[in-house]
Order: structure tokens, then sequence, then C-alpha cells
């Protein structure tokens, strides 16, 4: 696999002003899709620290320099997303949101029972899934403007600058499960697909948390996810052009950058290298999706 994506590069002591004011529901004053994002946000620094754990376990057994530097620099960006989406979710913990819990839960689940339960080449297996996943996600979101159109401009930077990372080093756990794992095709694709079922419902026991946190009643909550769900599946929704990207991971002989990142990641690049600012970064990325 030729080796012409961008470098990995970890960027430290990004400022996003996460402690200022920003709306409850930033995301156009509309509590499903803030909730949505904001739920991802409580996973990260748990599920980062298991993926960074999950590729550092074969570290040793990476005898290319390059890729040895990829896992390198891998564990710095996925370390700086931890800090990062911790100081969010203090956020969401003002708010009343039960973050311990989650992250408990998460604990004994990442750190419990899927050690217990899989082997150490199955972890890495479903980091490489979940990277997969998360590179999908952060290409597809940040392809089309009118997603995040609405939304306050400093968690929209977070997400644009945890995009940008995610795809600048979305083939090192999957570099890492080939080479140093020697895992063929069918404990990749088995992993992607407990990761694909088991996630989405994770996420989804969080948000409805989050919307009764806000006040929202049984029937309320049932019509937001109704509206919610339309808007993750209908035709130009959410979710609408992540098929192929996901259904590639399936493929024999199929390798991460074989898909093409995000079209704007040298507008976000260019912005942060000029200014410094993740802010003023992740609105020009925004600015240039389609």
């Amino acid at each position: 696999m030729s080796h012409d994506h961008k470098p990995i590069t970890p960027r430290e002591k990004l400022d996003f002003g996460l402690d200022q004011d920003i709306p409850r529901h930033w995301m156009g004053g509309d509590p499903f899709k803030t909730r949505f994002f904001d739920a991802m946000s409580t996973v990260f620094p748990v599920g980062e620290r298991f993926f960074i754990v999950s590729v550092r376990n074969y570290k040793d057994r990476v005898t290319d320099p390059r890729l040895q530097q990829e896992v390198k620099d891998f564990t710095r960006q996925e370390a700086q997303h931890s800090m990062v989406h911790l100081q969010y979710n203090e956020r969401l913990k003002a708010q009343g949101v039960n973050i311990d819990a989650i992250t408990q839960r998460l604990e004994d689940g990442l750190f419990g029972d899927v050690q217990r339960l899989f082997s150490e080449r199955h972890r890495l297996a479903m980091t490489a899934a979940f990277e997969h996943l998360t590179a999908m996600m952060c290409t597809c979101f940040f392809e089309r403007r009118e997603l995040l159109d609405l939304s306050d401009p400093r968690i929209r930077a977070v997400f644009a600058w945890h995009a940008i990372e995610e795809v600048e080093h979305k083939a090192v756990a999957f570099d890492v499960l080939e080479k140093a794992a020697g895992a063929g095709y069918w404990p990749r694709v088995l992993a992607m697909a407990q990761v694909t079922f088991g996630f989405p419902i994770f996420i989804a026991v969080i948000l409805n948390h989050m919307l009764k946190v806000d006040g929202h009643g049984f029937f309320k909550r049932l019509g937001l996810w109704a509206k919610g769900l339309w808007w993750f599946w209908k035709p130009g929704g959410l979710f609408s052009n992540t098929w192929g990207y996901y259904f590639s991971y399936y493929r024999p002989g199929f390798h991460p950058w074989q898909q093409q990142e995000m079209p704007s990641y040298g507008v976000w690049l260019k912005t942060f290298e000029r200014t410094g600012d993740a802010v003023a970064a992740g609105n020009a990325l925004h600015a240039a999706g389609a």
C-alpha cells in the first residue's frame, strides 16, 4: 500500500473555549441532534484509551520503522482527543448528565468484560473497526455543510479537529492488525459486525438518558426519537452518504487509504497553520463543505 497520505501530526494544548457560555442545545436548539453528538463525546475518553492500549499491546511486534513512528503519533493524537473530550464532558456533567456512571460503565465494559472475553488480537480488530467507523463519520459529516450549519462554532471546531486527526491516523490500527497481529479477513470483518451492532445501542442509551435530563417525558422522547431517526436515515440525512464507505471494509483486500479523506482537509490544515486557531480552522472547514 502506498504511503502518499497526509502525515500524522499531533496537535497539543488547543483551546476551543469549552469553558465559555455554550448553549445547552448548541445545534440549532435541537435537543436530539445536540445530544447525539454529546453522547458520542461521553465515550471518547475511555474509548480512545482502549484504542491506545489495544495498539500498544503490539508495539514490540511492529518491525516497520515508519509504522513504529505512526503508532507513537497515533497514541499522542488519541491522548489529546481524550483530554479535550474530558473538558467537553465537564460541561455535560454541569448540566446534570451522569458522566461518572457512563464512564464507569464503559470502564467495566472495555477494560473488564472485553479484556476477559476477547483475545488481544480481537481487541485490536475491534479498534481497527472503530477507527473505520470514526473516519467514515468524520469524512461524511464534514462533506456536507448543511449538516452542521446551525451548530455552535466552538463545539463544531472540536469535532472538526477530531475529524482531521482521525482521518490522518485511520490506517494505524489496521496496519498493526495485519502486519503485527497477522489477522486476515475474517477476524477483521467479524469485529466490525460486532462493533456495528453494539456501539449504536450504547450511544442510544446515553442519548435517551440525556433527553431525560433535559426534562423530556416518555412521549416527548418518543417524538424526538422518531424525528431523530428520520434525520439519521432519510434520503439526504446524516448517514445517507456513508453506506459505500462503511461496506468497503467488508471487501477482501480492503485498506483504509483506498478511501479518500475528506475533501476539505487541506482547507482546515492551511487555516490552522496560518492562525494556530482551531476554531477558525473549524469554521473554514465547515465553510468549504459542499
